[in-house]
């Protein structure tokens, strides 16, 4: 029998409203940020009239005006369609990109009623394993869309997603193996609480200085995994019209969207997590101010106190990794297919398994020297 209480079971749910409630918010934000920063690229002025009574405030009242424009649009749907496929496809994105955030560390632990309480919704050994879980089934709606829409645009958008997604899981989960060599674990808040160390000296124990052609491999297989310019082949209106979103409009073709980004967030969360502390503040661990503060306010309160400081240290470092994200979006051009896969096989595996070996040799030597 497990032994649960309602401090730990209220907990958690409040900790999976947390991550739904930031993974919601993400899609509207991020598509103020990305017209605004591809405004200021292409040196125009991008959204900046909608605001709050007579406040602009740059445009930040964009998003409301969509998300209303997009409820209220006429639900269409083709007759030549499946019916039942074309309704469920954009569900399982969605539902998969806000499911996967209760794998989100939040902070290290609280205390409440006298019980240590974990800050990760969901504590598993391996939660970056449930992350890809989850990730890799969100391509079912993509291949769903394509193939229920009945348009062959729709179908090649669904195809090339699917082959996507087979080709870049390989590389991505290649790279993150050499992480579990240096760390020794497979659980998230073992992996940020050694990067709260100090590495010769002077810099923060971060996976990526261990790790840097891993966090490079990674982060392009990430790109690709959420279907991000230059790696969005599944669309390329150049090509397919709008591929596996042709035949979608109005909420349904939002849903696609939310999902997307909500996966992109929890995507960063996890790089963060892996290779720059996560909620850990460089060369200022929790742990340090911990033992600092506890003299003082005593560990309850200290632990409180800590919660926002972790909040907001990896909201801001997932916050600068997605404003890359846009800045790749604008800056290079989209891939042909044929060059998508090339990198995807010929580069991207080869090269994470020569890192794995050469990670292996080298973590065997210094841990058994």
């Amino acid at each position: 029998m497990f032994d649960i209480s309602m401090t730990q079971v209220i907990s958690t749910i409040l900790l999976m409203l947390l991550g739904i409630a930031v993974g919601a918010q993400v899609a509207p934000i991020m598509s103020w940020v990305e017209r605004r920063q591809c405004a200021i690229i292409q040196r125009r002025l991008g959204p900046n009239r909608v605001g709050f009574f007579k406040f602009r405030l740059l445009g930040l009242g964009q998003p409301i005006a969509d998300a209303i424009k997009l409820l209220f649009k006429e639900d269409f749907v083709p007759p030549y369609v499946h019916k039942a496929f074309y309704v469920l496809a954009p569900v399982i994105p969605v539902t998969m990109g806000l499911a996967v955030t209760v794998a989100i560390p939040w902070g290290s632990h609280i205390l409440v009623n006298n019980e240590v309480v974990n800050l990760q919704a969901v504590s598993l050994n391996s939660g970056f394993l449930l992350i890809f879980a989850f990730s890799s089934l969100a391509v079912y709606g993509v291949t769903l869309a394509g193939w229920s829409s009945n348009n062959k645009y729709s179908l090649l958008g669904g195809l090339r997603a699917s082959a996507q997604m087979v080709s870049y899981e390989v590389a991505m989960g290649l790279s993150i193996i050499p992480l579990i060599f240096i760390w020794g674990t497979l659980d998230l808040q073992t992996m940020i609480t050694k990067q709260s160390e100090i590495l010769w000296g002077f810099l923060p124990n971060w996976g990526v200085f261990h790790a840097p052609v891993a966090f490079i491999i990674f982060i392009v297989a990430i790109c690709a995994e959420t279907n991000r310019l230059p790696f969005d082949l599944a669309e390329s209106e150049g090509e397919l019209v709008a591929g596996f979103l042709t035949e979608y409009g109005a909420m349904r073709w939002s849903l696609f969207f939310l999902g997307e980004y909500a996966m992109m967030f929890v995507m960063c969360v996890l790089t963060v997590s892996l290779f720059f502390g996560g909620y850990e503040l460089p060369w200022l661990s929790q742990a340090y101010l911990l033992d600092t503060m506890t003299p003082h306010l005593g560990e309850v309160v200290t632990r409180w106190l800590l919660l926002p400081l972790g909040i907001v240290v990896l909201l801001t470092k997932v916050i600068i990794l997605m404003w890359l994200f846009v800045q790749v979006r604008f800056t290079i051009p989209r891939f042909r297919y044929d060059q998508l896969m090339r990198l995807g096989w010929i580069y991207l595996l080869p090269i994470a398994l020569v890192n794995l070996i050469i990670t292996a040799i080298v973590t065997a030597i210094v841990k058994f020297h």
